[in-house]
């Protein structure tokens, strides 16, 4: 009996996931928002065509806008808007007939942090580490400009980030040193079992020493963190940075113990001259 040979539907259906960025919104005013979009990302395009979807939630008391001029702004910088959320109904209609579709929320859920500007050492069922998990590998090598570097015995020993890492976005060090070479924006977060060196602006959260090394090191050239975590101790900037530390360079590093003490999380200036 001849082999039968099916042919391949022509439409087929797959679930997926995507990367979707959120862009919330306090205004729809087109002046207010390009000088807001040109401070925060410069004349050149910061992302890389990704989608985003507009959050209206906060955008006030209002019933319309001029979506096509709002689009052509965040497509200047390499943003594609595919539609919007939240608003109210009547906005959102007025969205949809300029071709924005609504959508429902899809926040992850917040993970919970101390209190602002506390430093406190993580439960040993939950540290660091785990309340933000690191990405798999892959994940790591997917970010088209972090490189590794190989050490003496052949090992990736040093990962090297050379773009932005933006909101949402993590990157893991496993087994070795982390250098960033671009910004660390806030809601971003980058992690190293070993050091962190950041010669760039660190807006976001870092955690060196994930797994467990008290000897490792934070230093950034700009400092404005939201979170930093040296082997589970870690200490957040809720209400800012304070003022002698602010856009400076700094190390972080665990003082050494003392008697009964689990260490201290030291946040210092970094002596340049």
């Amino acid at each position: 009996m001849p082999p039968t040979h099916k042919t391949p539907p022509l439409i087929e259906f797959k679930g997926t996931t995507l990367p979707i960025v959120t862009v919330s919104l306090r205004s729809l005013q087109l002046g207010e928002l390009g000088e807001a979009a040109s401070a925060l990302f410069g004349d050149d395009p910061f992302f890389d065509g990704d989608a985003a979807v507009l959050d209206l939630s906060q955008a006030g008391a209002v019933s319309s806008a001029k979506w096509q001029l709002l689009k052509e702004l965040f497509r200047t910088h390499g943003l594609n808007v595919i539609g919007v959320r939240g608003g109210s109904e009547e906005l959102r209609q007025s969205a949809r007939a300029a071709g924005l579709p609504g959508y429902a929320a899809f926040d992850r859920s917040a993970r919970a942090l101390p209190p602002a500007d506390e430093e406190r050492s993580a439960p040993p069922a939950a540290p660091a580490v785990e309340a933000a998990p690191p990405p798999t590998p892959a994940t790591a090598k997917s970010e088209p400009n972090s490189k590794p570097a190989a050490g003496a015995s052949g090992k990736s020993a040093t990962l090297f980030l050379t773009r932005p890492l933006r909101s949402g976005q993590q990157i893991y060090a496993r087994g070795g040193d982390l250098i960033v070479l671009a910004a660390v924006n806030s809601g971003a977060e980058v992690i190293a079992d070993g050091h962190i060196h950041i010669y760039a602006p660190l807006h976001g959260r870092a955690l060196a020493g994930a797994s467990g090394d008290t000897e490792a090191r934070i230093f950034s050239t700009r400092f404005d963190a939201q979170l930093v975590s040296i082997a589970g101790l870690y200490r957040t900037f809720d209400s800012g940075v304070p003022a002698d530390l602010a856009g400076k360079a700094v190390q972080v590093r665990l003082a050494e113990k003392t008697g009964e003490s689990s260490g201290k999380l030291v946040v210092e200036p970094l002596q340049t001259d």
